[in-house]
């Protein structure tokens, strides 16, 4: 196993429910909560990316990057969270799925996550 894809998390996938206004949305308590063992999650960029919004309350946004080794395919969306070392992150956009350029599936996995404070 290489040195950099030793990383554990929780994938957290909450099911949609309709509240009594017939909105749908995500009904996080009900979560399932999946272990994945051998990725890669960094801070993202050099230094880590990061947004403050200070007009209403102090709100930091931070960057991190999950990546997966090559020929591991990865069962997340871009609706899931995931738990880290004591974090929440949200899936910021679509999961990269990057094609085998030899054959068929998918050579390695990437997503973009965002920690908010």
């Amino acid at each position: 196993m290489s040195l950099l894809f030793h990383q554990s998390f929780t994938r957290v996938r909450a099911p949609l429910m309709v509240d009594r206004y017939q909105n749908k949305k995500r009904d996080w308590p009900s979560a399932e909560r999946v272990v994945f063992s051998g990725v890669n999650i960094q801070p993202a960029g050099s230094p880590p990316q990061s947004d403050e919004d200070t007009i209403d309350r102090q709100t930091t946004v931070t960057g991190w990057e999950l990546q997966t080794p090559e020929g591991m395919d990865l069962d997340l969306l871009e609706t899931d969270r995931v738990e880290h070392d004591g974090m929440t992150l949200e899936v910021d956009g679509k999961v990269g799925r990057w094609p085998d350029p030899f054959g068929p599936g998918v050579h390695h996995v990437e997503a973009r996550l965002k920690e908010i404070d």
